[in-house]
């Protein structure tokens, strides 16, 4: 009652058919992804090419910092809900996540090799560490509740609900979309600085929206009971010692993420514990249903687990495979006299905050012409800089990656009509269905890879497009899986244990980037100094990870679909 009371609460409260607040959110979400997303499309070429640290130990560095940025939002979430508030919340991350992109732009001394040996800037690598601990701890606070303070701008019925999250997961796609066009470009051709440096001012950007955007979410993501965070607890008040802990928080990770395999072990040891309560928990705590719905639950949850060990080989070995063995430029047609300099998508983003801010306020003063041409102008400006810069611009290996943010944001109209439209004709597949359909799909995905690698093998560069579509096929595969997730924790999930099994949920999906990293390093090509890279052993080992690949996600799909009718019993009529 209070969100529906929040969206009358002003003259024009609403702007294009929702409340202000969601482009609030929009934004700021955008420019996290951004530079969240910006930033990993850089993360582990940097480390193999100028740190200098061998194919294991990159892999094992992407692992146990992808599982941390999973895991800690469960942490964050807990204590907006219970303690701080969601805007307290997210500007603490966004504060986080600002100082840690930015600490990332400090490169010090390049690694070089002396007598077979690597010699790094020790200095410079503490701050990279720390950089990263603080954008774990960040995005630990900023991802699981500025999503929340959406939820709470519309009434639970309210019919625009379902569309005013497809705008705010627009956002998220927007910005990764961009994130890999713009960070990962300036990274790899103008020097890594930049491109991280990029991702910190895209945080600032996302950051001060939120703040200038407060008065259009009405109180709605403030604490509680701000008594309660006032309330001393010995020197410091509870809110100043959720602060303190944050900092103390990303000390600790700042060690954690130097010594990998305490990460990996943890995540091993978690998962380990997880088994044993929830065997525990269905033996001793649960009804007949309630022990088949959350089987069916685990079942969900374990497909999610192998999706996005097969997904998110994106961002390691589908990246390093680019790199050595395919060539960049998507179409070539680049006019004779024309050398693009920077992405013009750097001039559209920098646009887009003052486009948006001019739009909201001249909604706010009943100018609604001004306000919609405002939101044409960016969405106008922001396609032809897309257009420009991914025709016009050579690719990097790191750039090449917003593929899959591109073909998600092609894809999703596409679905958001298909599942309808299967629905009224009763052929709208069921959740495990579903499941198996995107496993199948994301093990297709390796099928291109394969046939790259095995034409790379003979020493020259295959085809960027094998790339294309491998995206393609895996987006495919995540399209079917989205609607999948945590709809299936708040609807199969014992009531009195939902918030256990979100957050189990979401440590699957950390738990998912500890495995990527695990079978990525199967690909690792360690070249000593003098040696020259070569292309046929490379092609093999790529071949074979991408061959288990295929036969993880098609073998599971196949798993899926056999197990589907008994799943869907044990869902007692949960669609």
């Amino acid at each position: 009652m209070r969100a529906a009371t929040a969206s009358s609460a002003a003259p024009h409260a609403d702007f294009l058919g929702h409340p202000k607040g969601v482009f609030v959110c929009f934004f700021t979400e955008m420019w996290e992804r951004f530079s969240f997303y910006g930033m990993k499309a850089l993360l582990l070429l940097y480390i193999l090419k100028y740190h200098l640290f061998g194919d294991d130990a990159g892999f094992d560095l992407l692992g146990a910092y992808g599982g941390l940025v999973y895991a800690v939002p469960v942490i964050g979430g807990l204590l907006a809900d219970r303690y701080l508030g969601m805007r307290k919340a997210v500007v603490l991350g966004g504060v986080l996540l600002v100082l840690g992109h930015l600490g990332m732009a400090w490169e010090g001394e390049q690694a070089r090799i002396v007598d077979g040996v690597v010699i790094r800037d020790e200095a410079a690598l503490q701050v990279f560490y720390l950089s990263l601990a603080l954008i774990i701890m960040g995005v630990g606070f900023l991802k699981p509740n500025i999503s929340t303070i959406v939820g709470k701008l519309y009434a639970p019925e309210d019919p625009r609900r379902d569309s005013g999250f497809t705008l705010f997961y627009a956002g998220i796609n927007v910005g990764a979309l961009f994130a890999s066009l713009v960070c990962a470009f300036l990274g790899e051709t103008y020097g890594w600085k930049y491109g991280f440096g990029a991702a910190g001012i895209g945080m600032v950007a996302g950051l001060v929206v939120f703040i200038w955007g407060q008065k259009y979410l009405y109180g709605l993501a403030e604490p509680n009971d701000p008594a309660k965070l006032r309330e001393r607890v010995g020197p410091l008040s509870r809110e100043w010692w959720i602060y303190a802990g944050s900092i103390a928080g990303a000390l600790l990770v700042w060690q954690l993420i130097q010594r990998t395999w305490t990460v990996h072990g943890a995540m091993h040891l978690i998962a380990v514990a997880l088994a044993v309560w929830f065997v525990w928990f269905l033996v001793r705590h649960c009804t007949k249903v309630e022990r088949q719905q959350m089987l069916a639950l685990v079942l969900l949850i374990i497909g999610v687990l192998i999706f996005f060990t097969l997904y998110e080989q994106t961002y390691g070995s589908w990246v390093t495979f680019t790199d050595r063995m395919l060539t960049k430029d998507l179409f070539g047609l680049t006019p004779g006299n024309y050398t693009p300099g920077i992405p013009w998508a750097i001039f559209a983003l920098a646009s887009s905050p003052v486009l948006m801010v001019t739009a909201l306020r001249a909604s706010d003063r009943g100018h609604g012409g001004l306000a919609r041409t405002a939101v044409i102008a960016m969405v106008v400006a922001l396609a032809i800089a897309l257009v420009h810069d991914v025709v016009l611009v050579p690719q990097t290996a790191g750039s090449l990656t917003f593929l899959g943010a591109f073909f998600i944001v092609v894809l999703a109209p596409i679905f958001s009509w298909l599942w309808p439209w299967l629905a009224r004709r009763g052929l709208n597949p069921s959740k495990p269905a579903k499941m198996a359909i995107g496993l199948v799909f994301a093990g297709l995905a390796f099928v291109p890879l394969m046939l790259a690698a095995q034409s790379a093998g003979s020493g020259v560069l295959a085809s960027v497009w094998w790339l294309v579509l491998a995206y393609f096929l895996l987006e495919l595969g995540e399209m079917c899986l989205s609607p999948i997730g945590l709809s299936a924790v708040t609807q199969l999930s014992v009531a009195r244990v939902v918030g256990l099994m979100m957050g189990a949920f979401w440590l699957a999906t950390a738990y998912s980037e500890v495995l990527a990293a695990q079978f990525g390093k199967l690909t690792s090509m360690e070249v000593l100094e003098g040696e020259t890279f070569d292309m046929a052993v490379a092609a093999s080992r790529y071949g074979d990870l991408f061959q288990l690949m295929l036969w993880i996600g098609v073998g599971s799909g196949i798993a899926y679909f056999v197990l589907s009718p008994l799943v869907r019993r044990w869902m007692h009529g949960v669609r």
